[in-house]
């Protein structure tokens, strides 16, 4: 029996990037099994929770049959085409342009030097009117781009012309081209591919991509020694070089991260490790999430929120996992995790809203809450990411220590994975299942409720008493005690104003987000690098803070509060189960 082929083909033309306008196009062919035909955009992406709209960027709407007639069609509800389709007509061609100038993981984004093209910020994607089988078949894809552009996509073909097997394939059919070589090798016998766009033309260091090759590579095996090797046959990266902007996505197959380009300089010990974090975390995705999905996102409806609470399962625990995958391979050294560990404490526990949401809560609102914080977020509400890091971290110690160090969460995971993944007899999971996977190992069968506090009560993880049970202690990092007015701080043409406060500021009813702060005592504030300064040996000292709000100068007095031991390093070496953790499984 021969591919079934849908009769679907999409379009991009990226040849006039200047413009900043991407051509795109879909055509569908007969058969159509009503007199209409109904096209929608996909409002949000799987990885990214937030209802978005990319027809906002969307102009210049034609529609036409084979012979080039045109037909009727009219816009419909925020996301839908509706187009009239007469008697005998063989093929409907929709041709647009993008607008493509959000530089975002999540967006398609043009100009004179690349294009990232992001499917389901490009092309509609049929819903009425043809056969539903049609959209599991194979469809086509046609990019054409400069000369001297070359195209990395985890889609088969080549030279601009791909297909994908179905809907989701297509969705998830990620495209970078620019022209910059892409950079291929291989580990275990899969083929990863590699290809790198710098948004300002920056040249990169072929050392320091060496040196990332090396790393992302102990990094793969360590995945695949705990996962097995996949059966896909390749991996493509994609890495944006920035400014500052920072962000990563998942896709089957393959990840676009985008970081600032210091990442790449020998100097910047800090952004090269925060890149070899997020790779790994964006890899382990091709498992947790891409394979390993909430029952409820088997099928994707991507017109409407679609919620879990599970997302500190899935974004939380890959976090965890991610950055002590980073640890066992070798691409960090116990000197960069503890670094990031002090990063992540301190984040921590400059954040008091774990009072106030749980895990749960904060996975299923994650829509309204995550994605769209408002200025006091921070004293109310608590990310999924690093809480549920935190908590599976305990959880994970505590699994060791009853089964007598025999069983970890890793392991629950890959359980999880071959048992409950798209490939499975019983695709999905819940929460009860991650319960079962837990409590079925040796030891363990009452750290059920463990786990159902840990993510359904409002309280902080005792991460204190994990550690201990490595061998290690949780100590004040001292240093010079300075001054504190507890918020965070955004610049802005050479000024300064407040964004948020951090938990127990001694300015949270004095200041508003929003408040532009002049000076110090006089002092002339206009950097936050100004104010760390002047702030430096104040403590417990009287302060006149000048701020303008709304147009209005104002004068306000305040104690400075003593730099809050926030900064937390880990004391020890470890014990015999936190070496066990570490260990390699390559």
């Amino acid at each position: 029996m021969g591919i079934l082929v849908s009769g679907l083909r999409f379009t991009a033309d990226a040849r006039q990037g200047a413009t900043r306008y991407l051509h795109a196009g879909v055509e569908i062919s007969a058969p159509f099994t009503e007199s209409r035909l109904i096209l929608r955009f996909p409002r949000w992406v799987p990885g990214s929770y937030m209802l978005r709209e990319p027809l906002q960027f969307m102009d210049s709407i034609t529609v036409h049959d084979a012979e080039g007639s045109k037909l009727k069609w009219q816009r419909i509800d925020v996301d839908g085409l509706k187009i009239t389709i007469p008697t005998g007509c063989e093929k409907v061609i929709i041709g647009y342009r993008l607008l493509a100038t959000m530089m975002s993981v999540r967006a398609t984004h043009i100009d004179d030097s690349h294009l990232h093209l992001m499917p389901p910020f490009t092309w509609w994607i049929p819903e009425s009117g043809i056969a539903k089988s049609r959209l599991s078949e194979v469809h086509s894809i046609d990019i054409k781009v400069p000369e001297e552009w070359s195209i990395s996509t985890q889609l088969d073909g080549s030279a601009g012309t791909y297909t994908a097997d179905g809907r989701d394939e297509l969705l998830d059919g990620i495209i970078e081209a620019n022209a910059n070589p892409e950079i291929s090798w291989q580990v275990k016998g899969i083929e990863q591919k590699l290809k790198i766009w710098d948004s300002g033309g920056t040249p990169f260091s072929a050392e320091m991509i060496n040196k990332f090759i090396d790393k992302a590579t102990l990094v793969i095996e360590e995945h695949y020694g705990l996962f097995g090797i996949p059966p896909w046959k390749d991996y493509l990266t994609i890495i944006h070089l920035t400014d500052s902007a920072r962000g990563g996505l998942e896709h089957m197959r393959s990840q676009t991260s985008m970081v600032p380009r210091s990442s790449l300089w020998s100097t910047d010990s800090d952004e090269w490790r925060d890149l070899i974090s997020l790779f790994s975390h964006e890899f382990l995705h091709q498992w947790n999430v891409k394979n390993l999905r909430p029952r409820n996102f088997l099928d994707y409806d991507l017109q409407k929120e679609v919620h879990t609470d599970l997302l500190w399962w899935f974004e939380g625990g890959t976090s965890w996992l991610g950055d002590l995958i980073c640890l066992r391979s070798g691409a960090w050294d116990i000197k960069d995790w503890k670094e990031e560990w002090k990063l992540k404490i301190k984040r921590h526990l400059t954040n008091n809203g774990s009072d106030i949401e749980s895990l749960q809560e904060s996975s299923n609102d994650a829509w309204i809450h995550l994605y769209r914080p408002n200025s006091h977020a921070r004293e109310s509400r608590i990310s999924y990411y690093l809480e549920g890091e935190l908590a599976l971290f305990c959880l994970d110690v505590e699994l060791r220590k009853r089964s007598k160090g025999l069983h970890g969460l890793d392991e629950v995971m890959a359980d999880l994975f071959h048992n409950h993944g798209l490939a499975s007899e019983s695709p999905g999971i819940n929460h009860s299942d991650i319960r079962r996977a837990i409590t079925s190992k040796k030891g363990c069968r009452r750290l059920g409720v463990l786990l159902d506090d840990a993510v359904s009560q409002r309280e902080m993880p005792d991460l204190a008493r994990a550690i201990k049970s490595l061998g290690m202690e949780m100590i004040p990092d001292k240093g010079e005690k300075g001054g504190w007015l507890g918020i965070e701080c955004s610049e802005k043409n050479s000024a300064l104003f407040v964004r948020t406060h951090l938990a127990k500021s001694p300015v949270r009813d004095l200041l508003n987000t929003g408040d532009e702060i002049i000076a110090l005592d006089g002092i002339r504030i206009n950097s936050k690098k100004r104010m760390n300064a002047y702030l430096k040996g104040k403590a417990d000292s009287n302060c006149t803070i000048t701020i303008a709000r709304q147009g209005n100068i104002k004068k306000i007095e305040v104690k400075i509060a003593c730099d809050p031991d926030y900064a937390i390093k880990l004391k020890g070496d470890g014990n015999s189960l936190w070496r066990s953790i570490i260990a390699s499984r390559r």
